[in-house]
């Protein structure tokens, strides 16, 4: 199996692909953070409101620690955007730093609003994200409506997208060799680590989620299972499918699968042994991610996520989606679904 996203299951792969084109400029994928918090207008930190065409976050922090005088690690960021995108998304700097922000200037990126708050930006420290995306020149809009509607309805297949794996495709490689406790071709920085070691975490998962589609069980609630509470994010086991489904199905809860990690919360009967034969195809063990320390404790993630404020409309030969989705779900997979490429 693939890191990215070609060859993996549909949820309405039965709908024929819409057909037309994405990202001939970075104005067709807009996002727009939905933070967790405003800044409150007080404290020690400096929130930044920052919209950027064509740079990527990193660049933006790197070129924000120069020209005010921190450190990089000294700037606050809740989630990476997309380089070939139009995005806008607050990042945080020491507040002391404030006199030097007139001397940042990056081609491409405008600071839109400041204002101080009491603590440092930190990773996930955001509800979603709001995508805007155009699809240019569509062939079958028919086809495209049917498939929205029904990811409306059902929720979207929640993998990880193909940005996770880098441009190579080779981080989730990368970061098993870390567990295993082999040396890399070159040493990671902390950065890299904490990528190269999610990637492989998050390949895991997608292979999981290919089973359940593939068995029909995407929505399902089986016996054994982690169901993850869709208002509060807590976790149970499903201990009677015949009380649970109905709240599947009305999306209150959702099956969750493995990021694995000796904090995950464990499934139990068959759920568990499919899962455990996961790791051994991988050639690992559950005690091997305790070698990645903070990086690979475990978690859950839910199989589906909501579509939040769904609307599609037509622009002459192009569609345009709007749409919100939960931190750490990719927009990418709402269009691989309409256009069946992968």
């Amino acid at each position: 199996m693939t890191d990215a996203g070609s060859g993996f299951p549909r949820l309405t792969a039965d709908v024929p692909g819409c057909g037309g084109a994405f990202k001939l400029t970075p104005d067709d994928f807009e996002v727009e953070e939905l933070p967790a918090y405003l800044p409150s207008g007080e404290g020690t930190h400096l929130y930044l409101w920052v919209e950027k065409r064509g740079r990527d976050t990193r660049e933006v922090v790197r070129a924000l620690a120069a020209a005010m005088g921190v450190r990089e690690d000294d700037i606050g960021v809740a989630g990476m955007k997309d380089r070939q995108a139009v995005t806008r998304q607050w990042l945080s700097v020491p507040a002391i730093a404030e006199p030097r922000l007139g001397e940042f200037s990056l081609d491409g990126v405008s600071v839109l609003e400041s204002k101080r708050h009491g603590n440092k930006l930190r990773t996930g420290h955001l509800k979603g994200n709001r995508f805007r995306l155009r699809l240019r020149g569509i062939r079958d809009v028919g086809a495209a409506r049917e498939t929205f509607a029904r990811l409306s309805a059902q929720g979207v297949p929640n993998y990880f997208g193909e940005q996770r794996f880098g441009r190579a495709g080779d981080n989730a490689d990368l970061g098993r060799l870390l567990l295993l406790g082999q040396r890399l071709p070159k040493r990671p920085d902390r950065f890299q680590r904490k990528l190269y070691l999610s990637a492989f975490q998050s390949r895991l998962f997608n292979q999981a989620l290919v089973q359940r589609l593939e068995a029909g069980t995407f929505a399902t609630a089986l016996l054994g299972d982690v169901l993850r509470k869709e208002e509060t994010g807590g976790l149970f086991v499903c201990e009677a499918p015949e009380v649970d489904n109905p709240r599947v199905a009305a999306f209150e809860v959702s099956p969750a699968g493995p990021m694995f990690g000796p904090k995950m919360t464990a499934s139990r009967g068959e759920v568990a042994e499919l899962e455990a034969k996961l790791l051994v195809e991988a050639a690992v063990t559950p005690s091997d991610f305790v070698r990645g320390g903070d990086e690979t404790e475990g978690t859950r993630r839910p199989y589906r996520v909501r579509l939040g404020a769904p609307d599609l409309t037509v622009d002459g030969e192009d569609a345009v989606l709007t749409f919100e989705l939960p931190r750490g779900s990719y927009a990418t997979e709402v269009l691989h679904e309409l256009l069946k490429d992968g």
